[in-house]
């Protein structure tokens, strides 16, 4: 899958446990803020019903592909298609000048690559679930050759020794059976969700995602909007802010999605540099049923790692620190067996 700020790929494991510990027998997930959509791929794998949902569009191709799709209907012709895809003659149009030429988040070569196919697939008029599948397979072929360091806000001076690399489609992990995904603002949301357990994986600062990942809302929506910055971000980020990128917005926002939802169970995702505390949250979700919390300590992103350069490549600042904590509290109307819970 893409490269993503906040995934949950390393937690995977003890979220899936949290939410089998709950739900023994199966049972239905909403995912609300579904994002590169790891968590219910992983919980489709594990046998549950799944429900994702993200208001950006790249997330939601990315929830259709992975929650949503069948693989027994749609394996066969998304082969058929990916295959006619790879024989396209590259061509350069906007998503090279935009994003290859005027910035360089990806080598020119591959941005024609990249307008070929997507230009393709624009005229193919597939599907919904097999146009996601096209669309994901060249998301995630970008994503593999891309000259950043993970997000789309700055590119790397010099080019990165992958970005030099042809661009290669590849099928996407589908899983079999069927699942529901949604593109819904979170908020609005909430009040329609039928499941016996929700996941909650908000934004926590002011890192908004469709400023962070806007070379994929552009690919997906290919609406080619009018560019800003050095970055050449949507021009849209800067109207279409969420109240979770707000320090005085994200409380109010979360508990009116907190109170809205009527599932029995609820697992949030949260981690220690955002605007909420431990005991914000606690608070906060303790009107819903027992609160018990799950810390997790790792390294933070890769950009933290790095380091804070200015636009010449010089490094001119340190960061805090390298590991954070990631809190899962589970909410539950009973005290549960969870062995890590503090």
């Amino acid at each position: 899958m893409i490269k993503y700020l906040g995934s949950k790929r390393a937690l995977l494991d003890r979220i899936v446990q949290a939410v089998g510990g709950r739900l023994p027998e199966g049972g239905r997930i909403c995912d609300l803020f579904s994002g590169s959509a790891r968590v219910g791929h992983a919980l489709k794998r594990e046998g549950f019903e799944v429900h994702s949902n993200d208001h950006n569009a790249y997330a939601h191709v990315l929830a259709t592909t992975y929650v949503q799709a069948d693989r027994d209907r749609w394996l066969g012709p998304a082969g058929r298609v990916l295959a006619e895809l790879a024989e396209v003659k590259p061509e350069p149009g906007w998503f090279t000048r935009t994003f290859c030429e005027d910035a360089r988040f990806f080598h020119p070569d591959n941005g024609a690559r990249v307008d070929a196919m997507r230009v393709r697939i624009e005229e193919m008029a597939l599907e919904p679930e097999l146009e996601a599948v096209a669309l994901v397979s060249l998301m995630e072929a970008a994503d593999r050759v891309d000259s950043t360091a993970g997000v789309h806000m700055a590119y790397m001076k010099r080019w990165a020794p992958r970005a030099l690399k042809p661009l290669e489609l590849r099928m996407p992990d589908l899983l079999p059976g069927a699942g529901r995904a949604t593109c819904l603002d979170a908020v609005e949301a909430a009040a329609e969700v039928e499941a016996d357990l929700v996941y909650l994986d908000p934004p926590y600062n002011q890192h908004s995602y469709l400023a962070n990942y806007h070379c994929w809302e552009s690919l997906v929506r290919w609406d080619k909007p009018e560019v800003y910055g050095v970055a050449n971000k949507r021009i849209d980020v800067k109207a279409r802010k969420s109240a979770f990128n707000s320090r005085p917005g994200i409380g109010p926002a979360l508990a009116t999605v907190v109170e809205r939802l009527r599932a029995p169970n609820l697992i949030v995702s949260f981690n220690d540099e955002g605007y909420l505390s431990r005991a914000d949250l606690t608070e906060m979700l303790s009107a819903k049923g027992h609160v018990q919390v799950v810390e997790i300590d790792r390294p933070r992103y890769v950009g933290a790692r790095i380091g804070i350069h200015d636009p010449s490549g010089k490094k001119v600042g340190t960061v805090g620190r390298l590991r954070n904590v990631e809190h899962l509290f589970v909410v539950t109307d009973r005290r549960i067996d969870l062995a890590d819970a503090a």
